[in-house]
């Protein structure tokens, strides 16, 4: 019983995971498209988001992705920022 409770709660994360990416996915195609080249980090925050999301899972890759979008602002240098490697 409590596998089975284990089994729908790691499944509707997953869905969340791939609605999350696909609503980045929209996002790049639409409104990522009017402000090119904004983003002051590589890989872009959207491509940040989405692999964290991929590597970490919903909570973990949603946090992750939320500070780095938070660092992505005028009074920050940017540069190469990877998602770091689960350990």
């Amino acid at each position: 019983m409590e596998n089975d409770k284990n089994n729908i709660k790691h499944k509707r994360l997953d869905y969340l995971v791939m609605f999350s990416i696909s609503l980045i996915k929209l996002y790049q195609r639409t409104i990522g498209l009017l402000f090119p080249n904004t983003c002051r980090f590589t890989p872009s925050c959207s491509n940040y988001a989405i692999e964290a999301l991929t590597h970490f899972g919903f909570i973990r890759g949603s946090l992750m992705s939320l500070y780095r979008i938070i660092r992505c602002n005028p009074f920050c240098a940017g540069g190469y920022d990877p998602v770091m490697k689960k350990e």
